[in-house]
């Protein structure tokens, strides 16, 4: 493991740190696009919103803290209307993975499983079925994304509701353009996330065909998503989904736990740590 982070590779490691802060980026980009209408806020206030809501999700199933981490920032009046900007900008990175996990388990299928003809335990049938149940959720959050203002309107006409309006009225003012956009720094932002992977698979020397890589570490984060964990005990899952999953690519296991572990480690504990100490210097009050 030394001898990989020192060696000739040592510059693929340092990429994937530096691409860390791309990705996080983006993401504060977003972030910061959705709750424009809310509150405007400097892109570095927004970045160190979006670390110290890693510094609550890691804690939390499924990421589900990251809202309250990140709308400590804002102006207290804000906060709870900026939840539901927040969700959409994690519905768009949602929609991307199962897009895009969506032809990674399709390629899994007819190029990786179909041609060794060993399919290690890996079930057509299950297959095909996760692949179509895939394409209509997909195709529902898409048309449901879209349809935002849509639902926002027939939501605030019901009676129960009136009192609650005020925390997604701001979702019928984004118009498809905006969605579109929000869409677009999403699948950047997973581009990064897989060319990340794929350096440091390189780094701990995982000798496979970088082009069945790629695809096998699509379907293995569309896995991460369906499957509730929480992120301080995500390494193990990780762990497991990966040596499955690019096992039928590689012998070299070790490797690839320690891909693995790499990738949470840049990508989920450092933004965290960064987060919590951000959190010491916020009011979350005023007085």
């Amino acid at each position: 493991m030394v001898q990989s982070l020192t060696g000739p590779d040592w510059w693929k490691v340092l990429t994937v740190l530096v691409l860390m802060f791309v990705n996080w980026g983006i993401e504060t980009r977003k972030w910061q696009l959705l709750i424009y209408d809310v509150e405007r806020i400097s892109f570095l206030k927004a970045f160190r919103a979006v670390f110290s809501g890693q510094a609550f999700a890691i804690n939390t199933v499924n990421n589900v803290g990251e809202y309250v981490g990140r709308v400590m920032y804002l102006h207290e009046g804000n906060r709870l209307r900026a939840v539901s900007l927040t969700i959409v900008g994690s519905m768009a990175q949602i929609i991307t993975t199962f897009a895009i996990g969506l032809i990674g388990l399709l390629f899994m299928k007819n190029t990786i499983l179909g041609s060794s003809g060993n399919f290690k335990g890996f079930s057509v049938f299950w297959i095909d079925g996760m692949m179509w149940l895939l394409l209509l959720i997909t195709i529902v959050l898409l048309l449901f994304y879209y349809s935002l203002s849509w639902v926002t309107k027939i939501v605030e006409r019901l009676p129960f509701m009136s009192r609650f309006v005020y925390l997604i009225e701001k979702l019928e003012q984004l118009h498809w353009k905006e969605l579109t956009r929000i869409l677009i720094l999403s699948v950047i932002r997973y581009v990064v996330f897989v060319v990340q992977y794929l350096l440091l698979l390189q780094v701990f020397k995982v000798e496979a065909d970088a082009w069945s890589v790629c695809w096998m570490v699509c379907v293995m984060f569309l896995i991460l998503a369906i499957v509730p964990s929480i992120a301080l005990a995500e390494l193990g899952l990780r762990g497991e989904v990966s040596i499955q999953l690019l096992g039928l690519l590689s012998g070299n296991t070790l490797g690839i736990v320690f891909s693995a572990t790499g990738i949470w480690m840049i990508n989920r504990v450092m933004p965290a740590v960064a987060g919590s100490l951000f959190i010491l210097g916020v009011r979350l009050f005023k007085k």
